[in-house]
C-alpha cells in the first residue's frame, strides 16, 4: 500500500489541475492566436506564474484500491497484481484468465 502522504499529494495535484484548467487552455489558445511575439512572451509569463502542480503533465495514475503508481490498467483502474487476484476470485465480469 502506497504511503498516505504521497497519495494525499496527488489528490491536491488533482485538485490544482481541475481549478487551472481553464485558465492554462485560454492562455494556450491566446498563444496559438496572437502573431507578436512579444506579447507571447507576456502570454507564456502568465502561463508560468501558474503553479507547477496544476499542470495535468503532473499527474499520475495510481491503483484505485492500493494507491500504487506502477503497472496501472487505464481501462480498469487497477495496478497488475489487484486485476489478476480479481480476475482470479471472478470479481471482474469479462475477464479471463490468460492459458496457452
Amino acid at each position: 500500500m502506497a504511503r498516505k502522504s504521497l497519495i494525499q499529494r496527488e489528490k491536491k495535484r488533482q485538485k490544482l489541475e481541475q481549478k487551472y484548467h481553464l485558465i492554462r487552455r485560454s492562455s494556450k489558445k491566446e498563444i496559438s492566436k496572437v502573431p507578436s511575439l512579444s506579447e507571447k512572451w507576456k502570454i507564456h509569463g502568465k502561463l508560468q506564474s501558474l503553479p507547477r502542480n496544476s499542470a495535468p503533465i503532473r499527474l499520475h495514475r495510481r491503483c484505485f484500491s492500493t494507491g500504487r503508481p506502477r503497472a496501472n490498467y487505464r481501462d480498469f483502474g487497477l495496478s497488475g497484481h489487484i486485476l489478476r487476484e480479481m480476475v482470479q476470485a471472478c470479481l471482474l465480469p469479462g475477464a479471463t484468465r490468460s492459458s496457452w
